[in-house]
Parts: structure tokens; C-alpha cells; sequence
């Protein structure tokens, strides 16, 4: 089914309303919240903008277009997806999650997502995330790849939420990004909000936003490009891909937040045409969760587990390793 496409022209006596206010007026079967929900997800668009707030002031002869997407699955549905599993018990899984696959059902994505994979696996997941996040204690974007914890049942997943709240959860990842930088250890501490200018984007800002620290750690540094490791004390939307391009080092692939290829290759001498070929084939940001460690909820046990790097990761940094390496 395709997105229902609904166009409105703001009358005069509709000028000075919030956009979020005009529309549940509009469009009175849509609650207030999922109006705002449409909005940030990029499904509302104006005729003086692509990214419009839901406080912005409409004006006569404004023309605003909603993009409504077709009713989802109450629940999601169990669908035969392989995953790699690194650790199972009777309480939680560990898996390695490939590139390309989103977490949980949302905007563009109501089905082929881990969830849809997690019940045709198990069955029976945690409840606490709701119907359409069951056992998902916490995410990794789309084409970020690597280590997860999934909960299989409430008590642990309550748990290892307050572990999490607790700072005890330590999450790893590394990150190939663009430029080199100044310092071989650093903390970034910068709150994080939705883009001013683009409500599908986050950004770094003074007011309003939301406590976020990341520490990095120089890992290899090459021509143009470093390999990071970055620890996450809070977890916030694109947290690293945010901090990392504040900082001038997008991650690389990420057209989003300032890593796109045509950067790229503009760091690579044109006589270089292995490591030109081979950024070349990048199709999603280099970025991998690489470990996790936390105490199990039941057993107590200290536990620890590293995602290997996917192929398209081990090609690029053997790249920048045979072409671009600093000594």
C-alpha cells in the first residue's frame, strides 16, 4: 500500500496556528501526538520548507503536504530472517546485526526488521517495549552493525534497563572517520536535540538538549582517515555519528552528518586508485558496535562479547592499512 497523500492550502482564517494545532484540526481522525510523530518523521513538508517544526506559524496561502503511511500490523509479524547469534540462554540473546537491518518496525520499515526475525526465532519475547518492541532493551541504527542484548523475558529485561540507566551496560564501537584527530584520547560532552532545520536529523545544541557524553580513543590514524573507539556513557539518538561530526570527523559513509563519499575522496591523492576504488564501494557508515560487557541480571556473572568486524569494514580499513597508514 502506498502513503496516503493529503494537500491543504492555509486559509485566512487558519493563519498565526502552530503547523502540529492546524493539522489535528484538519485532519481530526489524527490525535495531536502522531500529527507531531508525522512531522518529525519527515512526512509533512510545506511550501517554504522540506523539514517543517511543529511550532512553526502557518500562513495564508501556505501549502502543506502530509504524507500519511497505510495503517500497520497491531503486532509485528514473525518472519524467517537469519541472525547471528554469539550468546543464548533462558533469559537473553546476544546477536551481531548486520547492516541494513532496522531494529523494530517504524516509518518505512513495518516489517523485515530484527523483531520480525526475534519471533519467527524465539516466539516469545519481554513485553516492557511494547507490542512493537518486544525484547529490545536498546538500538543500533539501520546500517550500524554489531553486538545487541535482547531481553526474553520481563524481569530480566527490567533489569538490564536499570543497568543500563545505571551506566553499568559499557558498549564499545568503532568508527572509521574522516580526518585525523588532534588528540589521541578526548570526551565529547555535548547535549543532542532534533535539527532546528531538519526534524529527521539530530543535532548538537546550546539549549534544550539532551545529556549526552561520548569518550574516544584513537585507535589507528591513516591519511585522511582515523579508526576510532568510542564508549558511550549515555545513549542517545546517532549519539556517535553527531559527536564525531561536531568535532569535524563525520563518520565515514554517512551522507547525514557530513561523511559522504565525494568528502572522502577528496582526502585520497588521485594517483591512489586502490584505496579510491575500494572507499568507493562504501554504502553505509563505518560504524560498528564492537562490544558489550555487562553482569548478567540472574546469574551475576560478568559477561563480555565482541561482534567481529562485517566484510565491508575489514575491506576499508585493509585499504586505508596497504595505501594510507601513518607511522
Amino acid at each position: 500500500m502506498q502513503n496516503q497523500e493529503i494537500k491543504l492550502e492555509v486559509a485566512a482564517a487558519d493563519a498565526g496556528q502552530r503547523l502540529d494545532v492546524y493539522l489535528t484540526r484538519k485532519l481530526p481522525w489524527l490525535s495531536r501526538n502522531r500529527i507531531q510523530s508525522l512531522i518529525e518523521e519527515g512526512a509533512v513538508k510545506t511550501s517554504l520548507s522540506l523539514s517543517p517544526r511543529a511550532k512553526d506559524k502557518v500562513e495564508k496561502g501556505l501549502m502543506v503536504i502530509v504524507a500519511i503511511p497505510p495503517p500497520k500490523p497491531a503486532t509485528p509479524v514473525p518472519q524467517q530472517i537469519p541472525l547471528e547469534i554469539l550468546y543464548e540462554d533462558e533469559d537473553l540473546l546476544v546477536i551481531n546485526k548486520p547492516a541494513g537491518l532496522p531494529v523494530h518496525p517504524g516509518a518505512g520499515n513495518p516489517d523485515g526488521t530484527l523483531v520480525n526475525a526475534l519471533l519467527a526465532l524465539l516466539g516469545g519475547l519481554s513485553t516492557v517495549g511494547g507490542v512493537e518492541r518486544p525484547g529490545i532493551l536498546h538500538r543500533l541504527d539501520k546500517d550500524t552493525t554489531g553486538v545487541m542484548i535482547v531481553a526474553k523475558n520481563d524481569v530480566v529485561h527490567n533489569r538490564l534497563s536499570e543497568a543500563l540507566m545505571r551506566r553499568e551496560i559499557h558498549r564499545r564501537y568503532w568508527a572509521i572517520v574522516l580526518r585525523e584527530p588532534r588528540d589521541n584520547l578526548g570526551v565529547i560532552n555535548a547535549p543532542i536535540a532534533r535539527h532546528p532545520a531538519n526534524r529527521t536529523k539530530m543535532a548538537v545544541v546550546r539549549q534544550g538538549g539532551r545529556h549526552a557524553v561520548t569518550h574516544y580513543r584513537v585507535l589507528e590514524r591513516f591519511h585522511g582517515f582515523t579508526l576510532v573507539e568510542c564508549e558511550l556513557e549515555t545513549g542517545r539518538t546517532h549519539q556517535i555519528r553527531v559527536h564525531m561530526a561536531s568535532m569535524g570527523h563525520p563518520v565515514l559513509g554517512d551522507p547525514c552528518y557530513g561523511g559522504e563519499l565525494t568528502k572522502a575522496l577528496r582526502l585520497v591523492p588521485p594517483r591512489n586508485r586502490p584505496l579510491i576504488d575500494a572507499l568507493s564501494q562504501v554504502t553505509r557508515q563505518m560504524l560498528h558496535a564492537r562490544e558489550i560487557s555487562f553482569v548478567h541480571p540472574r546469574s551475576h556473572v560478568e559477561m563480555r562479547f565482541e561482534a567481529p568486524l562485517p566484510a565491508d569494514f575489514t575491506t576499508i580499513l585493509d585499504a586505508l592499512r596497504s595505501y594510507g597508514r601513518l607511522v
